[in-house]
Order: C-alpha cells, then structure tokens, then sequence
C-alpha cells in the first residue's frame, strides 16, 4: 500500500460502527513503593501514592475502537453498585455509547485491584461475580443487540469473553443467528469455558495456548503445517470463515479460503502484555470491516498488538502511533 493509502484507510474508521458485547470490568491500579517487609507476616508493605481506575475486559475492546475514532457501543450487564457507576462514567468519557447497558443488583460490576511497585505486580485482588446471566437477563441483553442492529445498522460486533457469564450459551447462538440475518460481521476473542460455542463466526482469535488447550494438543511448535492444521481443527467444529491465531512474541497466524501466513512480530520493549488480545481483536475487526482484506487485518492487527504491549497496565492503542507504524513497517 502507499503511504496515502494507509492515511485514507485510517480516515475511514470513523464511518465503522460496531458493538462490543461481553464481561466490562474496570481495572483498578495502586501504585506505590517496596521499602520494607511487614512486621505482622512475611509479606512486602507498599506505601500506596497514586491509584488509576482504567476502562477493561470487553470494555477495552470498546475503548481501542473509540480510541481509533470508529463509533463503537458496549453489551453488558453492571452491577448497581458504585464501581459500576464509575465504569460507566468512564466509558462515557471515551466516547463509547453506554445506552444500552443493563444495570442489575444480581451482580456485582467486576473489579480487577492490582498493587504495583516498581512496574512489578505485587498482588491482585478481584472482586466479582462469575455465575452465567440469569435468564431474564439474557434475553433483555439480547433484545438490546436486536434494537442496536435493527435501529443503526453495524458493520460488526465483537464477543469479547472472559468467563465471568455475560456470554452464556444462548446469548452467543441468538447474537449471531441476528448478525447473520442482518450481515453483521462477528468477531470473536474466546475462552475455553464456551470456545466451541461460537460457530459460524466469521473471525475467530484465539490465542496459540488456547487453541492447543481447547484441541487437547500437546506440541509446542507455532510453524505453519502446525498452525493450519489447527485452523483445520477449529473449522471442522466451527465452521468460521477465518482464523487469527496470537502466537505471543512470535506474531500472528491467520488462514482464510483463500490465504493463510504467519505474520512476524516486531523488536519492542515489552513491559505488559495486558489487553494485547482486546487491542488485537479491536483492530482485526474494523481493518476487515472496511476493507475485508485479512492479510492487511493481521499485519495491522499485529502491529498494534506489539505497541501496547509497551506500556504497563491495559491501555488502547494510539490511532497516530498505529499510523506511523503502518507507514513505517507496511509500505
């Protein structure tokens, strides 16, 4: 591609829109320093002097495609509680439209606490609920979907899955079975509990560990016969049009009809791989949107992958630093 070409293809972005349905969390992050161990148990004191709370799960999904500039809307259910009143604020503050959250007091807003000290995480507190939707809940998440299709008519959407029961059995068969009746592409980043759940998807990205994991593989090796033989795997069971597979510092694979590759990752100064496959899944799903070229959806979405992984904690990828790179690596 020319250089104009990737500055056209970016502009296009804000006349994408997809939705993004699955588990929201926030993140919340304590910072602080390590100076001694406590005197009440064998364990290191951090003296806490700053705290973030950042946007996460399938929310930060949503955040990188409003941080690309596409019109991106968020599925879920919160709790009615304070967290989810401030994770709701915060997507608001991103330009994600939040008009069709489901507030619940059946549950409580997940919340990831991580303490880091010295761009280390010392501990990880959660606090969550984890049992599937409740089935009066399922079906106003789904009406919301149908009302979302019907009345503004997406190009995509996104099933970003953490396990914590947003994405039970009969919400994915019935969110599908409407983007197929509505030709809606679907993207979907899965988790073992429901990773066969998601069939006749049109991208499906899981990660090289779960796709081993989910196949019962046990070879170590990331080479194409390996991976295509995967990708076999996955379609006879599937039935998707496309793989794209992360392979961690190794790149990504992808195989549709008509091509398959492994694109190679780039040389960076990896600080945290937290998020890496929302950012990869958001970008792979507005390329293909617009373009429905999956050799330049993986390159792309390879690219913004490794960038994010530059800074500690889950953040969006920057649409201006995916730019330069495209123009700088993809030309």
């Amino acid at each position: 591609m020319s250089t104009t070409d990737f500055k056209q293809l970016f502009k296009k972005f804000s006349s994408a829109k997809i939705g993004v349905i699955g588990d929201v969390m926030l993140d919340t992050y304590w910072w602080g320093q390590v100076d001694r161990i406590s005197p009440e148990a064998p364990v290191p004191i951090v003296t806490v002097d700053r705290k973030e709370q950042r946007i996460g799960g399938a929310a930060n999904v949503a955040l990188n495609l409003s941080s690309l500039g596409a019109p991106v809307t968020i599925f879920s259910l919160l709790g009615e509680d304070e967290d989810g009143s401030i994770l709701s604020d915060l997507l608001k503050e991103q330009r994600i439209t939040t008009s069709y959250l489901l507030r619940t007091a059946s549950r409580i807003t997940t919340n990831k606490m991580r303490v880091i000290s010295r761009n280390q995480q010392m501990l990880r507190l959660d606090s969550e609920t984890v049992r599937p939707l409740l089935e009066e809940e399922q079906q106003l998440l789904i009406g919301q979907v149908e009302k979302f299709i019907r009345d503004e008519s997406p190009q995509a959407i996104i099933f970003e899955d953490y396990n914590k029961g947003v994405l039970t059995e009969n919400v994915i068969s019935s969110v599908i079975r409407l983007c197929k009746k509505f030709s809606v592409i679907t993207a979907v980043d899965p988790k073992r509990k429901h990773f066969f759940q998601y069939k006749e998807v049109d991208i499906f990205k899981p990660n090289l560990k779960e796709a081993r994991e989910a196949l019962n593989l046990l070879q170590d090796e990331a080479d194409e016969p390996f991976l295509l033989s995967i990708h076999d795997e996955l379609q006879k069971q599937l039935k998707h049009r496309i793989s794209l597979i992360t392979l961690s510092e190794k790149g990504v694979f992808y195989k549709s009809a008509q091509t398959s590759d492994i694109v190679p990752s780039y040389i960076r100064n990896v600080a945290d791989v937290s998020g890496a496959g929302d950012t990869v899944v958001a970008v792979a799903t507005l390329i293909y949107a617009i373009t429905k070229d999956v050799k330049l959806m993986a390159e792309v979405a390879n690219l913004a992958g490794g960038l994010v992984c530059e800074s500690v904690g889950t953040v969006a990828i920057s649409k201006q630093k995916l730019l330069k790179e495209c123009l700088r690596i993809l030309i």
